[in-house]
């Protein structure tokens, strides 16, 4: 990946601040909805861009063990579908459980990290 500034990260939030600051407290209805979506899809590409790495590691590191096998992200999820639906890993509930319970969180951390926060 180049090293040239500004780089993608700081693309990406110049343009969401820009929208942020200028545009959306001087657009209403339609406009302001749709830049309030163009804003939070800039937010979640600066998490990706920041955490989404380390997360998708993280991830396939717990697939590995999970399945006891080497591969791909994409290949190992796949073979844990099929596993889970074969009922294959029934005997490891609990380490699948807390795998999906990571991936969940990770993905929802990406998508919108307030919801992970507990209310009341």
């Amino acid at each position: 990946m180049p090293t040239d500034r500004p780089n993608a990260a700081e693309l990406v939030e110049a343009v969401r601040e820009f929208l942020s600051d200028h545009i959306a407290p001087n657009v209403e209805g339609q406009l302001a909805f749709h830049t309030r979506v163009a804003i939070n899809a800039l937010a979640i590409v600066e998490r990706t861009i920041a955490q989404g790495g380390a997360m998708d590691a993280a991830e396939l590191d717990r697939l590995k063990d999970l399945l006891d096998r080497d591969g791909n992200l994409e290949d190992l999820n796949e073979e844990l579908s099929r596993a889970i639906r074969a009922g294959e890993m029934d005997d490891r509930k609990e380490a699948l459980l807390a795998h999906l319970r990571q991936t969940s969180e990770d993905k929802i951390a990406l998508a919108n990290p307030r919801y992970l926060t507990k209310r009341g």
